[in-house]
C-alpha cells in the first residue's frame, strides 16, 4: 500500500508542475522580516501556496506564502517566501511538506535562513551566523512514523547536515564582501511563546548560540532526502533574560529589516557560486 504522505506529496508535485515547468537546482527558504530577498530573484513563474490542494498556508506576519521559481545569476533558483511552522497548529509532516516538495522538483541544494535569539558571545542584534550544526529541543522529528521509503532511509545518518562544502563557499563570500560572519549552533525549539530565561540558560550551557522556532525539523527532511543543506541565521534580537528589554515579532521583523542589504548579498553571491559544483 502506497504511503498517504508520499501520495500527498506526489499530488502537491503534479499540482506544481501543472503550472511550471520549471527545475530549480537550489531551494531557497526565508525566514521573518526576509521575505524580500524575492525581490532579487528574475522570475520565471510564481504559485501562492493556496494554490497547491492539501499546501499548508502560512498565518505569520511577515510570511507571504507562495513559491517563487527563477535565476539568481545562472543559478535557477526555487524560493520559499514564507514557510509554515508547527506552532501554527499543523502536523510535522505538513510543516516539512515545502521542503519535501522542492526536493521532488528537483533542487539539489537547500538553503535555509531564518530569524533568531542570540546566546553566542559577542552577538548582537543585525548579526548574520553561519549555521555549523543544530539541536532540537521539543520539536518532533518529522521521520517519525512509516518511512517513506522513496525519499529516504529508515535510519539517516546526521554526522554532517551542513555540508562543510557549502559552509566554505559561504565563508569566503563573507570574506570578499567585507561581511562579519559568526558561525554557531542553531536550536529550534516549539514556539510560539519565546523561551524563558532559565531555558535559555540551559541552551546556553548546551552549546547553543542561536535559537529560533524552524528549521531543524526542515533540514532533517531535507537531509533525510539527500539534499546538501547550508544555512544562515539573522540574529533578531538577544535571547529571554540577556536584555531588559521584551521580546517581541516586531522587534524580530525590524532587526531583520536593518540586517537585509547585507543578508541579501551573502545569499545572492553565495548562490552563484553553489552552481559551481552542482
Amino acid at each position: 500500500m502506497a504511503n498517504k504522505l508520499y501520495e500527498k506529496l506526489s499530488n502537491c508535485v503534479e499540482a506544481v508542475r501543472s503550472k511550471t515547468d520549471f527545475v530549480p537546482d537550489v531551494a531557497l527558504v526565508l525566514g521573518s522580516g526576509l521575505g524580500n530577498y524575492a525581490e532579487n530573484i528574475k522570475v520565471t513563474a510564481e504559485i501562492e501556496y493556496k494554490d497547491i490542494p492539501g499546501f499548508p498556508v502560512s498565518t505569520v506576519p511577515g510570511h507571504a506564502g507562495k513559491f517563487i521559481f527563477g535565476y539568481v545569476g545562472d543559478t535557477k533558483v526555487v524560493c520559499m517566501k514564507g514557510r509554515v511552522h508547527f506552532y501554527e497548529g499543523y502536523d510535522i509532516s505538513d510543516v516539512v511538506l515545502p521542503v519535501r516538495l522542492m526536493g521532488m522538483l528537483g533542487a539539489k541544494i537547500l538553503f535555509l535562513t531564518n530569524a533568531s535569539g542570540g546566546l553566542g558571545e559577542g552577538f548582537g542584534a543585525g548579526d548574520l551566523m553561519l549555521i555549523t550544526d543544530h539541536i532540537s529541543c521539543f520539536a518532533p522529528n518529522p521521520l517519525i512514523g512509516a518511512n517513506i521509503d522513496e525519499l529516504g532511509p529508515r535510519f539517516p545518518d546526521m554526522s554532517e547536515v551542513y555540508k562543510k562544502d557549502l559552509q566554505d563557499i559561504i565563508k569566503e563570500t563573507a570574506k570578499e564582501n567585507g561581511i562579519e560572519l559568526k558561525e554557531g549552533v542553531y536550536c529550534q525549539i516549539t514556539g510560539p511563546s519565546f523561551e524563558s530565561p532559565a531555558e535559555i540558560r540551559m541552551l546556553g550551557k548546551l552549546g547553543v548560540s542561536a535559537v529560533g522556532m524552524s528549521t531543524v525539523n526542515e533540514a532533517i527532511a531535507a537531509n533525510h532526502m539527500g539534499l546538501k543543506i547550508c544555512g544562515v541565521s539573522c540574529i533578531c534580537n538577544l535571547a529571554s533574560g540577556l536584555s531588559e528589554n521584551p521580546l517581541s515579532h516586531e522587534e524580530v521583523q525590524e532587526a531583520a529589516d536593518k540586517a537585509a542589504p547585507l543578508f541579501t548579498k551573502l545569499v545572492t553571491e553565495s548562490i552563484k557560486k553553489f552552481s559551481k559544483g552542482l
